[in-house]
């Protein structure tokens, strides 16, 4: 059991999961509330009481929410075609919306 404490501590931050992230929050004395945080509560609690600044990638949340705007708008028309049984056009609604989900899931 010692082992996998040594392994989770010389994994990186970002790399850890979530119920990893609490253990090392509850060895540190200002966090408070560990067990309702989820994953980037506790990643920012911890470099914080580190003195880790992360200047890293931020998500582009308007950017996501916007695409799944499109995304859902897609979903309506091709609906639409399958009621009126038009398979090209399906093809290339789905297309389009796998093509989103994919700019989504790169953004986040």
């Amino acid at each position: 059991m010692g082992g996998k404490k040594k392994e989770a501590k010389e994994k990186p931050l970002d790399k850890m999961t979530a119920k990893e992230l609490r253990e090392v929050a509850k060895e540190i004395p200002g966090i408070v509330g560990v067990h309702s945080m989820n994953k980037l509560e506790l990643l920012s609690e911890i470099k914080e009481a580190r003195g880790i600044v992360d200047d890293g990638p931020q998500k582009d949340t308007g950017l996501i929410r916007s695409l799944k705007k499109q995304i859902n708008e897609l979903k309506d028309k091709r609906d639409a075609a399958i009621e009126a049984k038009d398979k090209d056009q399906m093809t290339i609604l789905r297309r389009k919306i796998s093509k989103l989900k994919k700019k989504t899931r790169r953004a986040a």
